[in-house]
Formats: C-alpha cells, sequence, structure tokens
C-alpha cells in the first residue's frame, strides 16, 4: 500500500477516521535515524494491505508534531479508531513495529 504524506489538511480524513490501523512515521530530512528507519516502515507498507502507513515531516508540520507530544524523531505511532494505541522512540527492528501494531 502506498505511503500517505499526512499534513494538518488531511490529517484527520487519512489517520482519525481511518479504518484501518494507521502506522505514523514522525521524521525529517537531516535526521540520521530517521533515514535508518525510512526504508524499514516503506517495505512494511508495501507488505502490509491491512494497515495504512503514514509519514509526518516534522519540520513542515510542527503543530502534528506537538499535538502527539513528539519530542525526539523518529517517533512511530499507531492510531487505532483515532486513538493512540501504541507509541516508540527512535529506530527499532522490524519485528517490534509488527508487534506494536
Amino acid at each position: 500500500m502506498a505511503i500517505v504524506t499526512l499534513t494538518k489538511a488531511n490529517f484527520e480524513a487519512e489517520a482519525v477516521n481511518s479504518d484501518k490501523p494507521v502506522l505514523i512515521d514522525f521524521w525529517a530530512s537531516w535526521c540520521g535515524p530517521c533515514r535508518m528507519l525510512s526504508p524499514v516502515v516503506d517495505e512494511i507498507a508495501d507488505e502490509r494491505t491491512d494497515i495504512k502507513v503514514g509519514k509526518v515531516n516534522v519540520d513542515e508540520e510542527p503543530e502534528l508534531a506537538s499535538k502527539f507530544g513528539v519530542m525526539s524523531i523518529p517517533t512511530l505511532v499507531v492510531l487505532m479508531n483515532g486513538q493512540v494505541r501504541n507509541q516508540s522512540v527512535g529506530v527499532i527492528p522490524k519485528e517490534k513495529i509488527i508487534d506494536m501494531i
């Protein structure tokens, strides 16, 4: 499934009102650990059709990062029915990300 770039404008429709669990990757282009985690998140998006995967660039969407209390990146958040179900900070293995969902 394609990765959705989440913004203030589409966040409600794409993430909060999604009928599937949503894995959100909060990242920035200058963040080394984010560049390490990104291909893993992309892989999960390609392999799993039962979830939606979205990415939030914290430099472009500081309000969304603030809303979720993102202090360090990369941060992964799993939303289900519009509610935070799980969250992790830093680079974690693919298996742990899948366990979060």
